[in-house]
C-alpha cells in the first residue's frame, strides 16, 4: 500500500500569521501577532495554581465542568441577551476548536459558507477541510464591515451558513446592532446557520457589541477567554448553540479533544466570575495605542478604515510583498493582507498589541521606508 496525502489537505497552506510568527525570531518588533502583550491577571493564575495543588488534573465532563458552563450561561444571558442553558454549551480548546467542530458538524461536501473577505485566516480553510466551499463577501471600503446586501447577492441553493466576526480580525471593524439584526433576518429568510465569532467582544472603542443569537435562534456563538483576559496560551474557548446542534458537535469534540484542559477551565472560571477591572485597564491601554497608530498612519498618508475594536489596523499599501519585506529588513514584522483573503491584497495587518514604545519605534522605521 502506497502512502499519500489526503486530497483535502492539498488546498491548505500554512497561515500567513504563523509565517509572520516564525519570521520574527531574533531582534524584531513583532506587529504580526494577534495576542495581547499583557500578562494573565494574577487572580486567574492563582486559581490555576490552586487547581494543580488540589489535584484537579484529570479528565472532566466532555462539555466542560458544570460551574464553568453555568458561569458562561449567566454571562451570555446578562451581557449578550442570549438565553442559553449550561447544557447548550461546550467548553473547547480555544475558539479555534469551537470553529472547527461547528463547521465540521454542519458543512458537507459542496456546501457553501459565506465568509468576510478579508477575514480571519481559519474561516476559509476550515470550510475547505470540511470539503465545503468558502464564498468571499467583500467588505465595505469605508468601514471594512461585511455588507448584508453583498452577502445576500451571493446566496445560492448550496449556501449553508454565514460566518460573522465582530469586532473583526484583521480590520478592527465593528458591526452595528442594525447590521447584526439584518444578518439575522437574512439567515432566517434563507434558513441559514450563523457562526458568530465574538472573541474580541470586550475590546471595543466605538459602537457596541451585538450578538446574532439575541435576534435569531439558529446561531453558534463562539467565544474564548484568550483575548479578553490575555490567556491565549491557556487554550480555552467555548461555543453556545441550540441543544440539538450541541449534541451533534459534542461527537466531534469527544473524538478530537475529549475535554478542554482541566486547569484552564478553573482559570477561565476565575476569569469570568472574578474582578473585571483588569479588562477595562487593558482596553484603555489598547485605545491609547489605537489612537497613536491612527494618527501615525494619517501622517504617513496611508488609506485605512479607522478600527473601532480589536487591536488591528489594515492600511492599504502599493505592494504588500515589497512593503512587508522592507519592514522585515528594518526589523519590524507585519502580516500581508492577502493572508486574509483575495480582497485583502495590497494591504497589511498591523497589530498594536505591542508596547507604545515599540509602536513608536516601528512607525519611525515605517516613515523612513515610505519617505524613501
Amino acid at each position: 500500500m502506497r502512502a499519500g496525502l489526503a486530497s483535502r489537505i492539498k488546498a491548505i497552506e500554512i497561515s500567513g500569521i504563523r509565517r509572520a510568527f516564525e519570521a520574527a525570531s531574533g531582534e524584531f518588533i513583532n506587529l504580526g501577532l494577534g495576542e495581547p502583550d499583557f500578562d494573565t491577571p494574577q487572580h486567574i493564575k492563582e486559581a490555576a495554581i490552586a487547581a494543580i495543588k488540589d489535584g484537579f488534573t484529570s479528565y472532566t465532563f466532555g462539555k466542560g465542568i458544570e460551574e464553568l458552563r453555568e458561569a458562561i450561561s449567566e454571562k451570555l444571558r446578562e451581557e449578550n441577551g442570549i438565553d442559553v442553558t449550561k447544557d447548550e454549551i461546550i467548553v473547547t480548546s480555544g475558539a479555534s476548536e469551537a470553529l472547527h467542530i461547528a463547521i465540521h458538524t454542519l458543512v458537507e461536501r459542496g456546501d457553501e459558507v459565506l465568509i468576510p473577505d478579508p477575514g480571519f485566516v481559519s474561516y476559509a480553510n476550515l470550510v475547505k477541510l470540511a470539503e465545503g466551499a468558502p464564498v468571499s463577501v467583500p467588505l465595505r471600503k469605508e468601514d471594512m464591515t461585511m455588507d448584508v446586501n453583498a452577502a445576500s447577492e451571493l446566496i445560492s441553493e448550496r449556501t449553508k451558513a454565514i460566518i460573522l466576526n465582530s469586532p473583526a480580525n484583521p480590520t478592527g471593524a465593528v458591526l452595528s446592532k442594525e447590521d447584526v439584526r439584518a444578518f439575522a433576518e437574512l439567515a432566517e429568510d434563507h434558513n441559514l446557520l450563523i457562526i458568530s465569532d465574538e472573541v474580541y467582544e470586550k475590546i471595543i472603542y466605538e459602537g457596541e457589541h451585538a450578538s446574532p443569537a439575541s435576534f435569531y435562534e439558529n446561531v453558534v456563538t463562539v467565544n474564548a477567554v484568550s483575548k479578553t483576559y490575555a490567556m491565549t496560551g491557556w487554550r480555552l474557548g467555548y461555543l453556545a448553540a441550540p441543544r440539538s446542534l450541541v449534541e451533534e458537535m459534542l461527537k466531534i469534540h469527544q473524538y478530537i479533544q475529549a475535554c478542554a484542559s482541566s486547569i484552564s477551565q478553573k482559570a477561565a472560571l476565575a476569569a469570568l466570575t472574578g474582578p473585571q477591572d483588569c479588562v477595562a485597564a487593558m482596553v484603555r491601554e489598547f485605545r491609547k495605542r489605537r489612537d497613536f497608530v491612527v494618527e501615525a498612519l494619517e501622517r504617513l498618508g496611508l488609506e485605512f478604515a479607522k478600527p473601532k475594536g480589536a487591536f488591528y489596523v489594515f492600511p492599504e499599501v502599493e505592494d504588500e510583498d515589497d512593503f512587508v519585506e522592507r519592514m522585515r529588513r528594518r526589523g519590524v514584522i507585519v502580516t500581508p493582507g492577502s493572508a486574509f483573503g483575495k480582497y485583502g491584497k495590497n494591504h497589511v495587518r498591523i497589530s498594536y498589541a505591542a508596547s507604545l514604545e515599540d509602536l513608536k519605534e516601528a512607525f519611525a522605521r515605517m516613515e523612513d521606508i515610505i519617505n524613501r
